[in-house]
């Protein structure tokens, strides 16, 4: 009758490479990781009146609003334009990340989104 539980004698060479492979990936997926942590991408909103600049870790890391744009009577339309320029940039940075993850993943949708 047959052992369960494992191999005899230890793993065959296929299975010690992958294990050695899977290693590799995970330490290069992990690189990859800490390269886009320390990333930061800009996008702006009316025509450069508001820029935001995020980070990897997908924080707010700098707000800038040109001065003409600040107008007491229309503060709804600063907050638009401060929330669009936040959003493009978040939305640019989760491009740069599902890029960087792709090639890990194979493109397989959803294996690498979960570790962002």
């Amino acid at each position: 009758m047959a052992k369960r539980g494992g191999f005899p004698g230890g793993m065959p060479g296929n299975m010690n490479n992958l294990m050695k492979q899977a290693q590799k990936m995970q330490r290069q997926m992990e690189e990859s990781q800490k390269e886009l942590e320390e990333k930061e991408i800009t996008a702006a909103a009316g025509g450069g009146a508001v820029e935001v600049t995020v980070s990897g870790k997908k924080e707010i890391v700098k707000v800038h609003i040109d001065p003409e744009a600040v107008d007491p009577d229309d503060v709804e339309m600063l907050e638009d334009m401060i929330m669009a320029a936040t959003n493009e940039a978040l939305r640019q940075m989760e491009d740069l990340s599902a890029q960087t993850m792709s090639k890990f993943t194979g493109g397989l949708g959803g294996l690498g989104g979960g570790l962002f």
